[in-house]
C-alpha cells in the first residue's frame, strides 16, 4: 500500500487522514472474513483451488469501497462485509478467467503462478464458476439487519454488473477489438466501462444500498464510481508499459504484444494521465456534500491515479 499519508480539504479546513493505515485495517477485516467463507471439503481439490487464487493478496479495494460506501451513509462494516466478500470472489472469478489460455493466457497473477498453471484449466474454469455462484448465496445467506429489499436490490445490481450487460460483455468486446487497428475510443470506453468499471461501480453502490443510501445519494455515487472505475482502467493500461512485472506482480506488456487498443495508444502517456487525474477530481467532486465522512472514498480515489502496482 502507499506509505504517505492523504491531505485532504473538507469544509476549509485542512484534516489529515492516513489512507495507508484506513486501507491496512480494512485489508486485515477483509483477509480474515474471506479465509472464513471458504473451507476445504470433499471434493478438495475444487475448494484449494477456489481459496488458492481468493487468498492470493491483492489490495482488496474493492471490498474496501463497498465497507466505505456503506459507512458513508450511515451503514455498519458488518452490514456490507458478505457482500464485500461476494464482491471480491467474483473479481477472483474473473481474474481467474481472463488468465486462461484462450483469453489472455497469462502465467502470473499478484506475483503467483495463475490458477490454471497450478490446477489446470479444466479446474480454474471450474473454480471461477464456483466463486461467481457462491458470491450470490453468500449474500443472501451471510447479509444480517439489513431489511429483505435491500438485499434483493443489492443481487439485482451484482447480476447487472457480472452479466452480458456490465463484466462478461465489456469481456466479449474486448477479445472481439484485439488485433484490430480501427478499434475507435468510443469501442474502448466501452470496453473499460463494463469490463472494469461495472464492478468497480456495484462495489460502491452495493456497500450504499445495504446502507440505506437515497436515490439522489445513490446517482452520486454512481458518478463518482463511474469515474473511478475509467481512472483506474487507463492508470492500469499505463502501468502495462511503464513497469515491470516483477512491480506488477502479473506479465507487463501484455496490451502491447497482443495489439490491444489502450488510452496511451490512442492519446499517449501524458494525455491519459491527464485525463485519469481529471476523472478522479470529477469522482471527489460528488462527494463534497458529505463532508468528511466523504474523506475514505476521496482517499481511495487519490490512490487510484497515484499507485504503481
Amino acid at each position: 500500500m502507499i506509505a504517505e499519508t492523504e491531505k485532504l480539504s473538507t469544509n476549509s479546513t485542512n484534516v489529515e487522514f492516513d489512507l495507508a493505515a484506513y486501507l491496512k485495517g480494512r485489508q486485515k477485516l477483509v483477509e480474515a472474513a474471506l479465509d472464513a467463507s471458504i473451507k476445504v471439503e470433499y471434493p478438495e481439490k475444487i475448494y484449494e483451488s477456489m481459496r488458492y487464487s481468493l487468498m492470493a493478496g491483492g489490495k482488496r479495494l474493492r471490498p474496501i469501497l463497498c465497507l466505505a460506501s456503506c459507512e458513508l451513509v450511515g451503514g455498519t462494516i458488518d452490514m456490507a462485509m458478505p457482500t464485500a466478500c461476494a464482491l471480491e470472489m467474483v473479481h477472483t472469478m474473473s481474474l481467474i478467467h481472463d488468465d486462461l489460455p484462450a483469453m489472455d493466457n497469462d502465467d502470473y497473477r499478484r506475483g503467483k503462478l495463475t490458477n490454471h498453471k497450478v490446477y489446470g484449466e479444466n479446474i480454474a474454469i471450474l473454480a471461477g464458476d464456483g466463486l461467481l455462484t457462491l458470491a450470490f448465496e453468500f449474500v443472501a445467506s451471510q447479509t444480517q439487519n439489513v431489511p429483505a429489499e435491500r438485499v434483493l436490490k443489492v443481487i439485482t445490481q451484482l447480476g447487472r454488473a457480472f452479466g452480458a450487460a456490465g463484466l462478461v460483455g465489456g469481456q466479449v468486446v474486448d477479445i472481439e477489438s484485439e488485433g484490430k487497428p480501427d478499434v475507435s475510443l468510443e469501442t474502448l470506453h466501452f470496453i473499460h466501462t463494463h469490463k472494469t468499471g461495472a464492478l468497480l461501480e456495484a462495489c460502491v453502490l452495493c456497500g450504499a444500498i445495504l446502507g440505506g443510501a437515497s436515490e439522489e445519494t445513490l446517482q452520486r455515487l454512481s458518478r463518482y464510481a463511474q469515474n473511478i472505475g475509467l481512472a483506474f482502467q487507463i492508470i492500469d493500461d499505463i502501468l502495462d508499459i511503464t513497469q515491470t512485472q516483477e512491480q506488477l506482480g502479473k506479465s507487463a506488456g501484455k496490451d502491447l504484444a497482443a495489439q490491444k487498443a489502450t488510452y496511451p495508444s490512442f492519446l499517449g502517456l501524458e494525455e491519459s494521465e491527464r485525463q485519469a487525474i481529471q476523472l478522479v477530481a470529477e469522482a471527489k467532486a460528488q462527494l463534497a456534500p458529505f463532508g468528511q465522512q466523504g474523506m475514505p472514498l476521496c482517499a481511495i480515489a487519490d490512490f487510484i491515479t497515484s499507485r504503481t502496482y
